[in-house]
């Protein structure tokens, strides 16, 4: 959302956070600006719990939000707007629209309590210690990364649904021991707290809810890290797959940095892609795969894997590169002898970026070669063995040895 033009000057938006408790909750500032505003805009509860003595115009929230917010705000711009909103408007809430919209200078922000604060003092849980996860408007998939043994988790939701969704993934992956505690309209008089187990949790939840998770796997279950180098076998595969060794030591040179966009480029089963996003939930990539049932089946792994903004691009590479974000780094896994391929990756780069290419065919380490001796870089040749059976003893098989080039750009 690009913030609007011309409203330098215009009167400043304040935001009110308001808790479960109304307007008795409030505090003296947060209720001085209520009492002296001129249009009032929240969600049709959040306005019902103003006063009738409180004179302004009530809106309640034009649907689509993201499209009618700037014309609503142009609208009123000389007037004196308040916006209500749940708890702190600056946690998965409208404060962080409206300041992307209008710039902080244009929006006070007045927080009340956040769902967070008042669920950790429930459940004597330390804030900086628990980990908090929304799934307001997102995929449940984006849960995964964090389901780990041992966690404390919050999840902020949608609606009354959410504890139910949670439980079943939890559940499925082999974490149905996990504590599942909802607490609902927190802050309110008429507060509910519920405990269960993720497999045996049931019930109808309240509409404001949090939901709180004590992670525990069960007996035999595999715990899946953020680290580059998930076993092979969490992928769906038809084994166009940078094994897990390879991929390590790939995703180590290509340096996920928080915030950076990867391209993909000839994605395979996309594990370089999807372990680049989960190094971090603010990295990106692009997956680009030629085979349209290849592309299908990254999108799938990126979301039994946790990352369901993977972005897959189906086509050829290099004619699919065109109009895709600028990369901070490029992986190519496929395709090395495409004429013009490399070339376009490497102008895609700014200054700094990072270009990783593995090979394993003699034509495509050839290619490298020429690069390398064009531009420098790094070259290395890894060779993995595994221990198998031979006969009745046990000898080492060696898979096909994998060359991989990385090099910063200039």
């Amino acid at each position: 959302m690009q913030p609007l033009p011309g409203l330098d000057g215009r009167s400043t938006i304040v935001v009110v956070g308001i808790g479960a408790d109304g307007w008795d909750g409030l505090a003296p500032a947060s209720r001085a600006e209520v009492e002296r505003a001129e249009v009032l805009v929240g969600s049709a509860r959040q306005l019902a719990l103003v006063p009738s003595a409180v004179a302004a115009r009530r809106l309640p929230w034009p649907s689509p939000l993201s499209e009618a917010l700037p014309g609503l705000v142009e609208e009123h711009a000389d007037r004196a707007v308040v916006v209500l909103a749940s708890g702190d408007p600056m946690l998965s809430g409208i404060g962080t629209t409206l300041i992307r919209l209008l710039g902080r200078e244009r929006v006070r922000v007045l927080p009340a309590p956040s769902s967070v604060s008042l669920a950790c003092a429930r459940l004597g849980w330390a804030v900086e210690e628990t980990e908090v996860v929304t799934l307001v408007g997102r995929p449940l998939e984006l849960l995964h990364p964090h389901v780990q043994p041992g966690r404390r988790l919050l999840v902020l939701g949608s609606d009354a649904d959410t504890p139910r969704q949670v439980a079943a993934l939890l559940a499925a992956r082999g974490y149905g021991r996990s504590v599942v505690t909802v607490l609902g309209r927190l802050g309110g008089p008429d507060e509910e707290v519920r405990s269960g187990t993720a497999a045996t949790w049931s019930g109808p939840a309240p509409a404001l809810v949090v939901t709180a998770l004590e992670c525990r796997a069960d007996p035999g279950t595999t715990a899946l890290p953020t680290t580059p180098g998930l076993p092979d076998s969490v992928y769906e595969s038809d084994g166009q797959l940078t094994k897990a060794e390879v991929r390590a030591v790939t995703l180590a040179r290509l340096t996920p940095l928080p915030g950076q966009q990867l391209w993909d480029v000839g994605a395979g089963s996309g594990s370089v892609g999807i372990e680049w996003m989960r190094a971090h939930p603010t990295c990106r990539a692009v997956a680009v795969e030629a085979s349209a049932e290849r592309a299908e089946r990254i999108a799938r792994n990126a979301a039994r894997l946790g990352v369901p903004y993977l972005q897959v691009v189906p086509g050829r590479a290099p004619e699919a590169l065109a109009q895709l974000p600028v990369p901070h780094a490029v992986f190519i896994g496929g395709g090395l002898t495409t004429p013009g391929l490399v070339e376009q990756c490497w102008a895609a780069l700014p200054t700094g970026g990072r270009l990783v290419a593995n090979a394993v065919t003699v034509e495509s380490e050839a290619v490298l070669a020429g690069w390398f001796a064009r531009v420098g870089g790094d070259m290395v040749r890894l060779g993995v063995q595994r221990a198998e059976p031979v006969g009745t003893f046990t000898g080492w098989k060696p898979a096909m040895p994998v060359t991989i080039w990385s090099v910063v750009k200039p």
